[in-house]
């Protein structure tokens, strides 16, 4: 009798091993939709016996000895074993007998790509084609004057900025190592200041530069060959005296090319030195005026004397401001109702007390050590 409980129990583990077999095909061959809630997980070793006890003796799973009393199916089917019950084991569709099955795990859902970060490095730049080769880099030089058509700007530049940027080209005084001094009169010739001034400069053996308005040298031929023929150096101051920064470049050279024109033969060549109404100039105008073999010239001192000042302040203006390689400016020459009587009253005075300083009055060509003509074309 000893060995009857050891057959059953051997009966019963054979018997759920091979239901196993039968079951688990079954179960793998039907996989749940993803879209559908993950299967409930296994009941749990207690649930299990609650719902599946062993009877007839036998020893669960779990080591228990299950009571030998009848016990009720979940179909609802009483069975009654005793221990000297040799029946084999009556299965219920929900008995079951073995290691508890253990459903599949739910399918999870792949993670999503992790976002991709946005470099930081600069993108490769392609090689260029062998046939395009990058232009060589021009050879930057000092003392290469820059052309018209590759630098000029339309007149973005200042006054003191053309000064600073093209020094050589756009002059305000000249040396300061000796104790030189030029007085330039500016608007000639007229038939009322002119020949005054010129009175005055041949009396002190002075020589100065006049700055002629084209216009003017026409109606007053005679006063243009006296200037010259005293020993005055004549420089170009357009032919009607306009804003030069207000004329196209076209414009701008014809005021210089007619003016020089006329006075050429009336003085036998064409002047080299340039004064711009009131001084100003674009930087294109300069460049021009350069590559032509012309040279812009103003002043450093200005005598004021075109306010129609008197004889006091005018002399005031000049020998308060002159040092050595000064240009002084001054008028002899203006409208029909310019009054320059405090320039030719101040003259002998700045004259005599140049001299008294040591200093000696030139023309613009010998303080700046340059022609007074150019090649014309």
């Amino acid at each position: 009798m000893a060995a009857q409980p050891f057959d059953r129990r051997l009966l019963a583990y054979t018997f759920s091993g091979c239901l196993l077999l039968l079951l688990l095909p079954a179960c793998s061959s039907k996989p749940a939709p993803s879209s559908e809630a993950p299967a409930a997980p296994p009941p749990s070793a207690a649930a299990h016996r609650q719902q599946a006890p062993v009877s007839n003796g036998l020893m669960g799973l779990d080591g228990v000895q299950a009571p030998n009393s009848a016990v009720a199916k979940p179909n609802g089917h009483p069975k009654s074993a005793g221990a000297g019950n040799k029946e084999p084991l009556s299965l219920g569709p929900f008995d079951f007998i073995g290691p508890p099955l253990v459903a599949a795990p739910p399918k999870q859902a792949e993670a999503a790509p992790a976002p991709i970060q946005p470099s930081t490095e600069s993108p490769a730049v392609p090689a260029p084609p062998a046939a395009l080769k990058p232009k060589p880099k021009p050879d930057v030089r000092k003392n290469i004057k820059p052309t018209a058509a590759a630098n000029a700007k339309s007149g973005s530049l200042t006054l003191s900025q053309l000064v600073r940027k093209y020094p050589d080209l756009l002059l305000l005084h000249g040396r300061t190592s000796s104790k030189q001094i030029a007085l330039t009169f500016d608007d000639a010739p007229d038939t009322t200041y002119t020949p005054q001034v010129l009175d005055i400069l041949k009396k002190y053996k002075v020589r100065a530069t006049f700055f002629l308005i084209g216009s003017q040298a026409q109606k007053h031929p005679a006063i243009v060959k006296r200037i010259v023929q005293e020993g005055h150096v004549i420089g170009n101051h357009s032919y009607s005296h306009p804003l030069f920064t207000k004329l196209s470049q076209t414009g701008f050279q014809d005021q210089i090319e007619q003016t020089g024109h006329i006075l050429k033969p009336l003085i036998g060549y064409m002047p080299k030195l340039i004064r711009p109404p009131y001084g100003e100039i674009k930087e294109s105008q300069l460049l021009w005026a350069s590559e032509k073999g012309y040279l812009i010239v103003n002043w450093n001192v200005d005598s004021l004397d075109w306010k129609q000042l008197g004889e006091a302040q005018v002399t005031s203006n000049i020998l308060n401001h002159v040092t050595a390689g000064s240009i002084v400016l001054q008028h002899s020459g203006g409208g029909a109702s310019q009054n320059l009587k405090g320039t030719v009253q101040a003259l002998p005075r700045v004259i005599e007390a140049l001299q008294a300083k040591g200093y000696r009055i030139v023309t613009l060509p010998e303080l700046l050590r340059v022609t007074k003509s150019i090649r014309s074309s």
